[in-house]
């Protein structure tokens, strides 16, 4: 039990719109993080204790599923284990308190389904500002407190162009340090974080798109593991010659694909994009892994990686690309991309751990936000979900002949610990405040 609490106890004053940031320092030095996101917390520190550890997963789950919610997941878990052990020590069987737990997260889920859930998809109007308003709760407890209706609007328009998709990849987040947080903005498109060639094209109409992942560097000598004797400088230069032979074929076959700009994963030398700018291409080199994935999702194009079939390889599409400058730097914007749902978030913000921690928050509100439009249902905060489930298991608890009522009540007693918390970490008298909550729930 002692690790799990421990564990517990270590997020519980990160939970709620007044929880701390934790500063977290790596063991031998490196890099410091500031944040107060329960899994990121979680994921960062050693732990030998398989209890902990099973919390530890739980919010590892909860990030991957919903993206928000890691810290209250770990505490409801850690609530409950605190009630368990209570009723261990009273020497009840630990089969008779999950059957008991079990009872009462039935009750406690038809609940809230039942009486706690609202829906309003079908009016746009009333569905926004309800999206709004989740965005700005899951907001309210991160860094971004003092702008959070403007990262609300932010996420919700995000989300929005996703039309009813949870798949988040579609939205990509840019982090530029200068400008203060209310310069962050949504762009639509897709944007590169790269620079086009040496004196080609910087703005393309109808671009054409060829992504390859392919080796454009063969403009020196590479013969591995052999070794080659020579009598003369003429014959080194007729294999360096016979070497940019075989680079200006592939590029010939590259060119062949009537593309207007050709992106490719690894490094692009001088000599193929001198052809390229001869041929009117713009070459983009070294597009980094995931971005190089996503950019094919986005602009609807295979990633090549051979030329000799032009016929069977599909062009990415898209109706501007052009170089643009975010603070000091300059970035390629690809605008009227194929999938029209994709969207780029510019964060900005006065420093690495700011925008960090930004970066975390707004990933927290859209995968938040896609899953209620995804599933519809809106539940109200502030601890009144979580007493109206507890009110209802220890009614339900009355009627339960058995030592199963007191695991049911133990399972009330850790759902009202939350509001608790989250008033303890405000500085509240937190017993007198959820019974007061407690109070107004049972008068209906």
């Amino acid at each position: 039990f002692m690790g799990a609490f421990a564990i517990c106890d270590l997020v519980k004053t990160t939970l709620g719109p007044k929880g701390m940031d934790k500063i977290l320092q790596p063991m031998g030095g490196g890099k410091v993080k500031i944040t107060n996101d329960g899994a990121t917390i979680l994921s960062s520190i050693m732990i030998d204790n398989p209890a902990a550890k099973v919390l530890v997963e739980i919010s590892k789950v909860q990030d991957n599923e919903v993206g928000d919610g890691t810290t209250s997941v770990c505490v409801l878990a850690g609530e409950l284990l605190k009630v368990a052990e209570d009723l261990i020590s009273q020497k009840i069987h630990p089969q008779t308190i999950i059957a008991g737990f079990r009872q009462a997260v039935d009750i406690a889920a038809e609940t809230l389904q039942k009486e706690g859930t609202f829906d309003n998809s079908a009016d746009p109007g009333a569905f926004r500002e309800t999206l709004l308003n989740i965005a700005r709760t899951t907001l309210s407890s991160k860094v971004v407190l003092h702008d959070k209706d403007h990262f609300a609007n932010l996420c919700v328009n995000a989300v929005m162009r996703l039309e009813g998709s949870t798949n988040i990849e579609m939205v990509q987040i840019i982090k530029k340090t200068g400008g203060t947080m209310l310069d962050s903005y949504l762009e639509e498109g897709f944007i590169l974080e790269k620079s086009f060639g040496t004196g080609q094209s910087k703005r393309i109409h109808n671009a054409k798109i060829l992504v390859a992942n392919t080796p454009m560097d063969t403009d020196k000598i590479k013969i591995y593991g052999a070794k080659v004797k020579v009598d003369s400088m003429e014959k080194t230069a007729g294999i360096e010659e016979a070497e940019k032979d075989k680079m200006r074929a592939k590029c010939e076959k590259i060119i062949s694909h009537k593309c207007n700009v050709f992106i490719n994963r690894q490094l692009i030398y001088n000599f193929p994009e001198s052809i390229f700018t001869a041929a009117g291409i713009s070459s983009i080199e070294h597009a980094d892994f995931d971005g190089i994935e996503r950019l094919g999702a986005v602009l609807g194009a295979e990633i090549a990686s051979t030329f000799d079939s032009p016929e069977s390889v599909t062009l990415g599409e898209c109706d501007l690309v052009e170089e643009i400058m975010i603070g000091e730097s300059a970035m390629i914007r690809f605008s009227g991309v194929k999938s029209g749902t994709a969207c780029t978030i510019v964060l900005r913000g006065a420093g690495e751990h700011v925008l960090e921690e930004t970066e975390r928050s707004i990933h927290d509100a859209i995968a938040t936000i896609s899953q209620c439009v995804a599933n519809k249902g809106t539940v109200y905060g502030g601890g009144c979900s979580e007493v109206l489930m507890a009110t209802a298991v220890d009614e339900a608890a009355k009627a339960v002949v058995g030592k199963q009522a007191l695991a049911m009540a133990g399972f009330a007693k850790a759902l009202r610990a939350m509001p608790g918390i989250i008033a303890d970490n405000a500085g509240y008298d937190s017993i007198d405040l959820v019974q007061q909550i407690s109070a107004a729930h049972v008068a209906g």
